[in-house]
């Protein structure tokens, strides 16, 4: 039996185990890095129990929807806050920064491949958001009354598709940032208006038609829309094709224009 014979196999559990291992070492500089704790997974907590101990929270979001309170209303929107959060304001500047650093290139040379660093970051990221949407509906759901959606099945689509849109875009901005600093700035430049339209400062349901239109067409708009639907009981198949088509061309540029170095 030659060398080569006997080494492959041993490559190929090494490169197998090599994705848990990076995927440890990504949640531990993850959970290490405070910025992205406190405001990816503590703001949104934070901001459900003010809105939550607001009288005027409890209020009709509109007189067309006596039964949705404004807590009711923004619940959607503060999952898709965790969303956003992590997608345009964690994994942009870590991953351009592991390019900036040279880290990316190294690990191209190695048969671990820097593929695995990508798929580790999107694993944790995608991990603590679900912890943290998690834990926004329990307590949502606890400590303020609000009921859990009424098709389970049409709300965990819209997070699934809205999660691969908005980290495909994260990807995307990691893939044409020059630097860690770039990629963080861009990250916050598409953040606010992507949280005003959907919703965070002014409910969707109370914009005018025009901005209400537009809210819709933009990916976390289109997020808050199908899991409100869903909450509501219905199921909306354009707003899950807004967010699939989105998903596909970010993740195809992304992947076009992802550069190692």
């Amino acid at each position: 039996m030659s060398a080569d014979t006997t080494t492959l196999p041993a490559l190929t559990r090494r490169r197998r185990a090599a994705l848990p291992r990076l995927t440890l070492t990504e949640l531990t500089l993850f959970l290490r890095e405070r910025a992205g704790v406190v405001w990816g997974v503590g703001l949104p907590l934070v901001l459900l129990i003010i809105f939550g101990n607001i009288p005027g929270f409890r209020k009709p979001v509109s007189p067309a929807t006596p039964g949705v309170s404004v807590l009711d209303a923004y619940v959607p929107v503060l999952l898709s806050f965790v969303l956003a959060m992590i997608a345009l304001n964690v994994l942009p500047p870590v991953l351009a920064g592991y390019r900036e650093k040279g880290v990316l290139r190294r690990l191209s040379a190695t048969p671990v491949g820097a593929a695995r660093v990508l798929a580790a970051q999107h694993i944790v990221d995608a991990g603590m958001a679900a912890v943290t949407m998690i834990v926004l509906l329990v307590v949502a759901r606890l400590a303020f009354g609000v009921a859990f959606p009424r098709q389970p099945a049409g709300f965990a689509l819209a997070v699934v598709l809205g999660a691969l849109a908005l980290l495909s875009l994260g990807l995307l901005l990691a893939s044409v940032a020059p630097t860690s600093r770039g990629a963080n700035a861009a990250g916050a430049i598409l953040f606010f208006p992507m949280m005003f339209f959907a919703g965070l400062w002014l409910p969707i349901a109370a914009m005018p038609p025009v901005l209400r239109h537009i809210s819709h067409a933009t990916p976390l708009g289109a997020a808050v829309q199908a899991m409100t639907d869903a909450w509501q009981g219905h199921w909306h198949p354009l707003y899950l094709a807004i967010l699939a088509g989105y998903a596909v061309v970010f993740a195809v540029a992304a992947a076009r224009l992802f550069r190692w170095e």
